[in-house]
């Protein structure tokens, strides 16, 4: 790869994550139309790097590139979060079936201070990462790369519709009891009682909104 590629893909994975949090904490509304100029203006780019960021939030099902309206911001919809939840609760699963068997002491000490750092966030931008981290933990061993994309997608998702609710609603620490009952079924190896408690776990968000992760 040649010099000048990588800065391209340097620049554009520089955009590509700073439009990715914007539009994932609700900054940029969905729907909102993304301008090639205004963005390669902010950023001080050629309109290259800016191209390649918009074929990667594409990819994530960020944007959408649409005839004679340009790329736009994804909306979620009801039916969209419900394929969603029913996606992860069948594919994290999945994951997390693979997982278990590889999960030693680490991986256990890792998933307890996730659930801390989710238990301890005073915003909700810290709740979010923490509990993103704690479902990467679960399905992370699964040895399925392209399950685990799929998830990280998913995952984006998910948090893009707990910003829009959380900040609708007012955000407030939650205990996240689910994890805890998760994490103590997988110390005492009973994987079919933990793989029952995350699918109700993700269950949660479509039934009753925000307080699920």
């Amino acid at each position: 790869m040649s010099d000048d590629s990588k800065d391209t893909f340097t620049t554009a994975e520089r955009i590509a994550d700073a439009l990715r949090t914007r539009i994932v904490r609700g900054e940029i509304a969905g729907g909102a139309a993304l301008r090639q100029d205004h963005i390669a203006q902010e950023f001080q780019s050629s309109h290259v790097p800016v191209r390649e960021a918009f074929q990667r939030l594409e990819a994530q099902g960020l944007v959408a590139t649409l005839p004679r309206r340009g790329v736009r911001v994804t909306s979620l919809s009801p039916a969209v979060i419900k394929e969603n939840v029913e996606m992860r609760a069948a594919l994290e699963i999945l994951a997390l079936k693979h997982s278990a068997a590889k999960f030693t002491a680490e991986h256990i000490d890792r998933l307890e201070q996730a659930h801390a750092s989710c238990s301890e966030a005073t915003s909700l931008v810290q709740w979010d990462a923490a509990n993103n981290l704690f479902h990467e933990i679960l399905s992370g061993e699964c040895g399925m790369p392209r399950l685990l994309a799929v998830l990280r997608q998913l995952q984006l998702t998910n948090s893009r519709y707990l910003f829009a609710t959380g900040l609708t609603r007012g955000w407030q620490p939650r205990s996240d009891h689910d994890h805890m009952l998760i994490i103590n079924a997988l110390k005492d190896k009973k994987v079919d009682r933990a793989l029952q408690l995350l699918s109700m776990h993700i269950g949660t968000m479509e039934r009753v909104g925000f307080s699920a992760g």
